[in-house]
């Protein structure tokens, strides 16, 4: 088979992991490079961890990242079941022509997979007896990311349990063999199985596809693999939390992969033209969320406006900052002016809702800086009379009027623009401010400036 053809088969527990993410991200990165074919299989055989639901929030979160499968649940294909739940008679069949080969022995009520070499005995520590093994010849494995490999199995092991389940190592060889995968790309973790898998490759009469074993993702901080109950380890937390998906999957090709040089905010199609096995770095990527946000950010910034407010939306309802009866070119107006700061869109409510609020909150730093400056009343009345002009609500004819008062009192401008700041938006920083009070508008500046003179003790 000449076309490239690569599987994502993970577990459904309820969780999509980051780690889980990033394996299925560089498969489907890989058969588009090549312009091969991304399969999905199941390994659904934990009756009690695997549920729909677990399987659910599965493909939601591949959707949300983007990546489709040309074969798999709910697609089909010519090579299923894509369950390995529904793959039992499969497994029979290549359960038969290993025992046919001799190459299946039962013991304790498990089968065994037998090895060729010479048998010995030898004395094993850790259980205290003396154990059969074998002199095997070395697998070399040919490894994409890690190279050359040398690894001996020198003794048998269980592919068929004693209460009937098939082991991980014989369901994933055959259900590759029969599903004609070219190339398998897993994590690091991964590699003490290759040596069996190859084994079995080799007993079944099959050749082995090409392996690439990827990097460990580490927790942000502290030695060890990113567990499901690490900060930042779970992909629908991102979600959630309205990380841009776009953002969130350019950062999880960098960890592992690198484009040989300092780009990193790249289009997806710029890293899939990119995308190869020489690239995916042989040490372990560390996870940084703090680059993530900054790249998250970017991404932010260059939404195009309508969907950065149809993501923004529902994140401004659950805080109560707009309803369904928000003014929709008062809206754009306000996203337009903040758009160039926004950090995130789980902040967002934070950043703009006093441009919706009446009763927005006072930033006491800010207004504990006010209080030792100068007569914060006093600045305001001095610049009220330009606000109550309702025809000059324009930043570059706010500036002007407020300039020439500003050198009527032998002040410079921007000393009426902390308090103007604060009255309006209880802040210390924001969006610039002339624009700010432009996008407001007369009737809703004027209102503030004169609740901030009546009603506060500056």
């Amino acid at each position: 088979m000449s076309q490239v053809r690569v599987r994502f088969a993970p577990s459904p527990t309820g969780f999509f992991h980051i780690g889980s993410a990033r394996t299925a991200l560089f498969n489907w990165l890989y058969a588009k490079h090549t312009g091969g074919q991304f399969i999905l299989r199941v390994e659904d055989t934990d009756k009690e961890r695997n549920t729909d639901e677990a399987l659910k929030v599965l493909m939601e979160g591949m959707r949300w990242l983007g990546l489709d499968w040309d074969e798999g649940p709910e697609i089909g294909g010519d090579y299923g079941p894509y369950f390995q739940s529904q793959r039992q008679s499969i497994y029979d069949s290549y359960l038969e022509i290993l025992k046919n080969k001799g190459r299946i022995y039962e013991k304790d009520g498990a089968q065994w997979f037998k090895l060729e070499g010479e048998r010995y005995l030898e004395y094993d520590d850790f259980k205290k007896a003396e154990v059969e093994k074998v002199h095997n010849t070395p697998v070399i494995i040919d490894d994409a990311v890690r190279g050359r490999v040398e690894r001996t199995e020198d003794r048998d092991f269980v592919i068929i349990r004693s209460n009937g389940e098939p082991v991980f190592h014989f369901v994933n060889v055959v259900d590759d063999i029969a599903m004609g995968i070219t190339h398998v790309i897993r994590g690091e973790d991964h590699l003490s199985n290759t040596s069996k898998h190859v084994e079995l490759f080799k007993a079944l009469d099959a050749e082995p596809p090409v392996f690439a074993h990827i990097p460990l993702i580490l927790k942000e901080s502290g030695p060890g693999k990113m567990s499901k109950r690490d900060k930042g380890a779970l992909i629908e937390d991102y979600a959630a939390r309205g990380f841009v998906s776009e953002a969130l999957r350019n950062y999880i090709c960098l960890l592992g992969w690198n484009p040989k040089d300092e780009e990193e905010k790249m289009t997806i199609e710029r890293i899939i033209e990119r995308f190869d096995f020489d690239g995916i770095n042989k040490g372990n990527a560390r996870f940084d969320e703090t680059k993530l946000a900054s790249l998250n950010a970017d991404y932010i910034r260059e939404l195009p406006l309508e969907e950065l407010i149809d993501l923004a939306m529902p994140v401004l309802s659950e805080a109560q900052c707009v309803d369904s009866s928000v003014n929709v070119d008062y809206l754009k107006s306000v996203f337009l002016l903040c758009q160039p700061k926004m950090k995130s869109l789980e902040t967002l409510a934070e950043y703009v809702d006093y441009f919706f609020k009446e009763d927005f909150e006072f930033d006491p730093k800010a207004s504990a800086r006010i209080k030792k400056g100068e007569d914060a009343k006093q600045l305001l009345n001095e610049v009220l009379a330009v606000f109550e002009d309702k025809t000059i609500y324009v930043s570059e004819d706010l500036e002007a009027e407020l300039k020439q008062i500003a050198e009527s009192m032998g002040r410079k401008l921007f000393a009426y623009f902390p308090v103007l700041r604060l009255a309006t938006s209880g802040r210390s920083g924001g969006p610039d401010l002339l624009p700010m009070l432009s996008v407001m508008g007369p009737d809703r500046v004027k209102a503030r400036l004169n609740a901030f003179l009546k009603g506060t003790d500056f």
